[in-house]
């Protein structure tokens, strides 16, 4: 079974980026700020972007590949 950091590392790796939003809807994951700081303390490349739609604000996390 896939834990919820896996699901996201997943998703971040075929779709390379993730909102909270989507975390929630797909893998129930409510924590995912802190999931981001977890993969990035093991190495991983993760970028923050905060983007604004209408008057919400929310955090986008884009994961840089390597080239």
């Amino acid at each position: 079974m896939m834990t919820k950091n896996d699901l996201v590392i997943k998703h971040l790796k075929t779709k390379g980026h993730i909102t909270s939003w989507e975390a929630i809807q797909k893998y129930r994951a409510t924590r995912l700020a802190d999931i981001i700081f977890q993969l990035r303390s093991k190495g991983m490349a993760i970028n923050t972007v905060m983007c604004v739609k209408g008057k919400e604000r929310f955090a986008r996390y884009i994961y840089l590949r390597k080239k």
